[in-house]
């Protein structure tokens, strides 16, 4: 995908990027509690092998939580967004994922143009209601929206 002046390639985090990742997702307001247990399923965006967008699964069966989707400051508007959430959903996919969660105080709009829709915490999978996310990183002011795959 081209952005600005250099390609944006999708692909999944290395060791060497989980830092990156983990201040990408402060910088941008999110919480990064119980991700440790699943970067073997979070992606990034790279451009100029930079960090600048990331998007996790925690994978529980057939439901998985969407969480962590981030795109810095400067390259918001580009479309990164969307293309680490269609490969997320992707590897949702090749894993067996029927539904996917996810919690969001700020962009409804965004993950609703992707085909997600509002549903109350109680209508959300069992197991996606026990994780870190869904307990205690976010709060229960945040929607919880599902996709069906």
């Amino acid at each position: 995908m081209q952005a600005g002046a250099a390609t944006v390639r999708f692909e999944r985090v290395t060791p060497a990027q989980f830092g990156d990742v983990l201040a990408l997702l402060a910088q941008s307001g999110l919480p990064a509690d119980g991700l440790a247990g699943h970067w073997a399923a979070t992606l990034v965006a790279l451009q100029a092998e930079r960090v600048v967008g990331s998007a996790a699964l925690e994978l529980y069966g057939t439901a998985a939580l969407l969480r962590s989707v981030a795109v810095a400051q400067p390259r918001r508007g580009q479309g990164i967004g969307r293309h680490l959430t269609a490969a997320a959903l992707d590897l949702a996919r090749a894993h067996g994922v029927r539904q996917v969660y996810l919690l969001t105080e700020t962009a409804p709009d965004f993950f609703a143009g992707l085909g997600f829709r509002p549903v109350s915490r109680a209508a959300v999978a069992p197991a996606v209601q026990q994780s870190v996310e869904f307990v205690s990183a976010c709060p229960q002011s945040a929607q919880a929206m599902l996709l069906d795959l």
